[in-house]
């Protein structure tokens, strides 16, 4: 037919009209493995294998609740986006984290993606106990009212959607009710094989977030 041709068929076809709705396909029937089916597999050797798929790094903030002098936050790489229609994102998060109740009591978070210069900014709320907003720059995400720090390179505002178990885990859904990027010349932070990098592939500076 030739490119020409082929090109003459897809514009007849986009003439005749708008295509017959899809069809949702049956959900299909789940099997759950049995603990007896399942190999034993090492906790270190897991970490390691793991450790060799590059993530980005966020910190994912909640506003002072009642009672509490400062926010709430910690540092996480386990995020991902989930859905376009709801938007939802999703996060995971320790079951023995200390900071996740707070956030859970707010019932809303800002997502906030670290540039590629934000390495001391991701140790900071890796250590637990300490004020970790102590001389942090940030402004108040437009619906939740939690921080979005200065210098991240995009935010997404979110109220919490659903929570469910995950292990040693917890997989937090928030259904994202405003979000926003900004120019970032450096790009993203990445964390790969335990350590920070750049997506041009410089060294990075540091400890893996916690």
């Amino acid at each position: 037919m030739g490119h020409a041709g082929a090109a003459a068929a897809a514009v007849r076809y986009l003439r005749s009209g708008p295509p017959a709705p899809v069809e949702a396909l049956p959900r299909p029937e789940l099997r759950c493995v049995g603990e007896d089916e399942r190999a034993p597999v090492d906790p270190g050797e897991f970490r390691r294998v793991l450790g060799n798929f590059a993530t980005g790094v966020t910190i994912v903030t909640a506003p002072a609740g009642p009672g509490e002098d400062t926010p709430a936050g910690f540092a996480c790489q386990s995020f991902s986006s989930l859905s376009l229609e709801p938007p939802l994102i999703a996060f995971m998060v320790g079951r023995t984290s200390t900071t996740w109740p707070r956030i859970a009591r707010a019932g809303a978070f800002c997502v906030n993606v670290l540039g590629a210069r934000q390495g001391e900014l991701c140790r900071a709320f890796a250590v637990s106990g300490a004020d970790k907003f102590a001389g942090v720059a940030y402004d108040a995400a437009p619906v939740s009212g939690a921080p979005r720090l200065t210098g991240a390179v995009a935010w997404i505002d979110c109220a919490i959607h659903a929570v469910h178990t995950g292990g040693d885990h917890l997989i937090v859904v928030g259904r994202v009710e405003a979000l926003g990027a900004t120019e970032a010349p450096d790009g993203p932070l990445l964390f790969h094989r335990g350590r920070f990098d750049r997506l041009h592939g410089s060294p990075g500076d540091g400890r893996p977030p916690r």
